[in-house]
């Protein structure tokens, strides 16, 4: 009886029971809407394109085809860099992107993604969900009349594709990289000239010299874009993405609309699309990462003082929003807070079993 009844008032499956009853409950609480969604990514990104439609097959086999959310490709009805208007003006009702993409309408925005020298992957999770991160990047949101939530992440970035070695910050001056949101604006204070390009555009400016480096994800993604035959250094880590949260974006009428059986599923299926996000890079990126090295190219770590001025950079500009936006401040706050706190337990506990590990079987394989 309770299982009959918890699916009677959820309204996301066949009743337990005749079939007579099924119809009707299905049609008065599983009301027939069609939605259109835009993503800032195509098929030839198959991790963030898949997730993308992984939610939309998931939202309409729950509802036996009631709520049916129609996805389009970047650039078939929104340009990619455009969802966010998009959304908030309900030209589409949802839409998948990161929102550091949105850097130049709000700084803040890029919490919701990726900060320099921020939280990883399970990190940014937890902030998300257990402490502050929700809250506040909804308050964040609401101004743009957007509901957002997180669906996947890649785990920590690449370094990116460099045409020359980089062996000190001296290398950085001059460089045009291909990098989004705060990450340009740090790199830029170390000399880099910062350039926002979409996925599809890439490849053919690196490949005319208009781009001197680029920075996308990492091995899955620059595998199948092709960058390893146009720039030879593969850099790592990407210090300005210890983590990227893609996001899905609903328009608050459409979403104030729905049956609340509905809202929950779009939190529901927003979590398990996005877990699987972040399993497929996990899963691919090693033997992706294989590939790109015997095709050629050459791995290398970003040198100490690099890294060490990218920090410090960083601090500055962070300290530079802060002073004058408090908005951005409140959200800075808090996800800095919570980085100083997990970092360390994350250092004691995986960080060392990590670092043991690899050294352990390198020392077999000899």
């Amino acid at each position: 009886m309770q299982r009959r009844s918890f699916l009677k008032k959820a309204g996301l499956g066949a009743v337990a029971g005749s079939a007579t009853l099924a119809a009707p409950v299905v049609a008065q609480e599983n009301p027939k809407i069609n939605w259109t969604m835009t993503s800032s990514y195509g098929p030839s990104l198959p991790p963030l394109f898949s997730t993308a439609q992984l939610f939309c097959k998931m939202v309409e086999e729950a509802t036996d085809g009631n709520f049916s959310i129609r996805l389009y490709p970047a650039g078939e009805i929104v340009p990619p860099f455009e969802i966010m208007d998009a959304v908030g003006n309900r030209t589409v009702e949802c839409g998948q992107t990161a929102s550091y993409y949105f850097y130049g309408k709000d700084p803040s925005f890029c919490f919701d993604t990726a900060v320099p020298f921020g939280l990883n992957a399970r990190q940014m999770y937890a902030w998300m969900y257990e402490a502050d991160g929700m809250a506040l990047l909804r308050e964040l949101f609401a101004t743009r009349n957007i509901v957002n939530f997180p669906m996947g992440n890649t785990g920590t970035q690449m370094g990116g594709w460099y045409r020359k070695e980089i062996k000190s910050v001296d290398d950085l001056k001059g460089l045009k990289m291909r990098t989004a949101g705060f990450a340009g604006e740090v790199l830029a204070r170390l000399g880099v000239i910062p350039q926002q390009i979409p996925g599809g555009d890439i490849y053919p400016s690196l490949e005319k010299g208009t781009l001197d480096a680029v920075e996308f994800v990492g091995p899955v993604d620059d595998e199948a874009l092709g960058f390893q035959k146009v720039a030879k250094y593969y850099y790592y880590p990407g210090w300005w993405e210890g983590s990227a949260q893609v996001s899905l974006y609903v328009n608050d009428d459409a979403y104030n609309e729905l049956p609340k059986q509905y809202q929950s599923l779009i939190d529901t299926v927003t979590r398990a699309a996005g877990n699987n996000l972040l399993s497929k890079y996990d899963a691919g990126n090693p033997g992706a990462l294989r590939r790109l090295i015997a095709s050629g190219a050459e791995l290398k770590a970003f040198p100490r003082d690099v890294m060490d001025a990218s920090f410090e950079a960083a601090n500055v500009v962070y300290k530079e929003f802060c002073d004058r936006d408090p908005m951005f401040k409140k959200i800075h706050d808090s996800y800095m807070e919570f980085r100083d706190s997990v970092v360390p337990w994350f250092r004691v506990a995986e960080g060392s079993f990590d670092n043991y590990l690899g050294i352990a079987l390198a020392s077999r394989r000899g």
